[in-house]
Formats: C-alpha cells, sequence, structure tokens
C-alpha cells in the first residue's frame, strides 16, 4: 500500500461525510462512505444504505458513470473482495476503470482483512492509505467490535441529578433531564439496534423503549428486557404498542411455563439463559445478541443493571445526561456497590465529548477494550 498524497485527506472527509447518512441504517453492516475524484474534482458519491444493497463504492461508481475511467476512488473502508449478499466491489472498482484507490481503513472482518487492496494491486491499481484511519475506525466502533469478537458495542445511558441519582426513592425517574436531552437520547435510539433494561425499570416506569423523532423519523430499536423471574406482564406497554421492533426477555432456567406461554401470546420473544448468584449471565445475553446480528446496545438502566454491565467490565461507551439538580442521599443511584475501595480501582474512561443541552450536560467517553475481547 503506497502512501497517500497532501491531498487525500480532504477527499477522504468527503467520503466520511457520505458514510455518516447511513449512522443507524447498515447494521450488521459497517459505514461506509465512498467518492469519485477526476482531476481534482468530485465526479461521484454515495454511502452504503442498508445490510443487503449495494455498498458505499458502487453507488459512488454509478453516480459518476464514465467519469470514473482514470479516476481515484476514496473510501473509507477496505472495498469487499468476496460474494456474500452483494457482489465484490472490487470488481466493480476495475470494471469502472478506476485508476486509483485510497482507503481509510483495512477491513477487520477476517473474509476481508487486507484482501481486497491485495486484489486491486495484482490489477495494478494503485492502492493508498491509510487515510483518516482513526476517523473511519470511530464511526464504526460498533462493527468492529461485533465482527471481531461477535459481541455488541455496549453504551450505558443515564439521565441523572447532579449527585449522581437516577430516580426517586420509590424507584420513579419522572423527568430529571429536559427535553433537549430527551431529544438526543431518542437520535441516540435511532442509531443502535438494541435498548436493554431491567425488569425494575420495567414494572417501575411501563416504558415503550421506541424512538420519537419529529415527523415520524427514525427507527424503533429492540427491546431486551433482563427479567431474572419473568415478571413482566402480557399487558406491559412495550407489547401493546404498535412497532416493528420485536421484545426480546431473558429469563432464569426453570421459570414458569406458563408465564413464558403468556408473553410469548403477548408477543415477546423469551430467551432463557443460565444465572449467575441469581442474575441473569450478562456475558450469554450479550453472546446472544451478537448471534442476532446486533452489533450495538444502548443500556438505560436502572441501577442495579448499570452496576453489573460496569462491575464486569461490559461497558464500551459511557452517555451520562447530568441535570443541574440534586436529589440527596434517599434518591437511587447510577450505581450501587461496585467493590471499590481505592480510588486507583475506579472505573476510569477516556472522556471524548462535553456538550451542552438545553439545562443539562451531557458527559460522553469511552472505556479501553478488555483484556480478552478484542
Amino acid at each position: 500500500m503506497k502512501q497517500p498524497s497532501k491531498d487525500d485527506e480532504a477527499f477522504m472527509r468527503l467520503a466520511l461525510t457520505e458514510a455518516r447518512k447511513g449512522l443507524g441504517r447498515t447494521s450488521p453492516n459497517p459505514l461506509v462512505g465512498a467518492v469519485v475524484v477526476l482531476d481534482g474534482q468530485v465526479v461521484g458519491k454515495g454511502f452504503h444504505k442498508k445490510a443487503g444493497t449495494p455498498h458505499a463504492e458502487v453507488h459512488a461508481l454509478h453516480d459518476a458513470g464514465d467519469k470514473a475511467k482514470g479516476a481515484t476512488i476514496y473510501v473509507t473502508l477496505e472495498p469487499c473482495n468476496h460474494t456474500g449478499r452483494t457482489p465484490p466491489c472490487t470488481q466493480r472498482i476495475v470494471e469502472y476503470g478506476i485508476k486509483r484507490v485510497v482507503v481509510g481503513m483495512v477491513d477487520p472482518n477476517p473474509i476481508v482483512a487486507g484482501t481486497g487492496c491485495a486484489f486491486l494491486a495484482k490489477k495494478n491499481i494503485e492502492v493508498a492509505g491509510l487515510v483518516l484511519e482513526d476517523e473511519c475506525r470511530a464511526i464504526n466502533r460498533p462493527f468492529v467490535k461485533h465482527i471481531t469478537t461477535g459481541l455488541p458495542w455496549v453504551i450505558m445511558k443515564a439521565g441523572c441529578s447532579l449527585d449522581g441519582k437516577l430516580a426517586a426513592p420509590d424507584g420513579r425517574c419522572a423527568w430529571i433531564t429536559g427535553a433537549e436531552s430527551r431529544r438526543e437520547v431518542h437520535r441516540l435510539r435511532d442509531r443502535v439496534d438494541g435498548i436493554l433494561i431491567g425488569i425494575d425499570t420495567a414494572l417501575n416506569d411501563d416504558p415503550s423503549l421506541t424512538t420519537r423523532l419529529p415527523h415520524k423519523k427514525g427507527h424503533d430499536p429492540t427491546r431486551i428486557i433482563l427479567d431474572s423471574h419473568l415478571r413482566l406482564t402480557p399487558k406491559a406497554k412495550m407489547l401493546t404498542l404498535q412497532s416493528d421492533a420485536p421484545t426480546l426477555v431473558f429469563c432464569g432456567a426453570g421459570v414458569d411455563v406458563t408465564k413464558i406461554d403468556a408473553l410469548s401470546k403477548a408477543g415477546a420473544n423469551v430467551h432463557q439463559v443460565a444465572l449467575q448468584d441469581g442474575r441473569i449471565d450478562l456475558r450469554h445475553v450479550l453472546q446472544e445478541l451478537g448471534e442476532l446480528q446486533l452489533s450495538s446496545i444502548l443500556v438505560e438502566g436502572g441501577s442495579a443493571v448499570h452496576t453489573s454491565f460496569l462491575r464486569e467490565g461490559l461497558v464500551d461507551q459511557v452517555s451520562l445526561f447530568m441535570a443541574p439538580l440534586f436529589l440527596g442521599q434517599e434518591a437511587i443511584p447510577v450505581l450501587a456497590g461496585l467493590g471499590i475501595t481505592d480510588v486507583q480501582q475506579g472505573k476510569r474512561f477516556k472522556l471524548s465529548r462535553v456538550k451542552r443541552f438545553g439545562e443539562d450536560v451531557l458527559i460522553e467517553g469511552f472505556f479501553e477494550p478488555q483484556s480478552g475481547t478484542d
């Protein structure tokens, strides 16, 4: 792979802009954008819109048409060289007479992993990279984790008071954060594959767990409930509303069969998994979700669920919306006991963004990959 030129970065940024247009729509495939450039001018562009549909390169080449001959194509992710639900993009690049390919990052998919670039080089097409690799990797964190580990990307999301309280003493969260934060949460829901909560949150709040954006835009992620003893009622709002998204309920083995039948008739998909100390085995849950091709999960609580995910090192990203109020010691905290006895044992993450939403502040960051999961 040859070194890129000084002009390549600007065109790769355009390809990244294209890639982001597919946010929340391509799973389990990656976000990919492509731009075709001839004599310094953009003559074609495209992005991957949905799994099973043409890839970004195909859209960009089609957009460029005859102007693709002798041009350079900028792709945020290495072109595929295998036949899946769509033909290999490398072959289309050759057919259109592309002279040079600039790649943002090598595809982490073991099926590809450098073979696309190698194929193009053998066809006497110049291949250069890697350009804006960190940015290209950042937009595909869920894909990278899922394709390399089989597990979904886990986002711990909470709305809380400044003293870290999640809900009133009776368990009801009411509206701690403001309207602008709630709109951002729905934008976040629109970009993930699933929303996960514990049974206490389900019983206390009876949430719909849908995406509610202006003009009815957005998709509803898969709803995931952790319910060891299957206490969820078939009359729960999430089982009676109009939504194309499924509801998955994870419970322990040996629960009452009549409860399973009742929830199944109400539309839930019940999964029995192992229990650890009376609680659902979260790693088992994530493995099943990964096998179902869910590559990103938004964990919305409550306190026991957040604590379990964090204690077991299963959180990849933190999105914490903090409102300017105090609720005091009696209120329910975002986290319960983590067993930490020293500050150095704290679950420290790398801060990536601090942004104000109305009167609230979003604090966002990422944990380093856990040993054995990346």
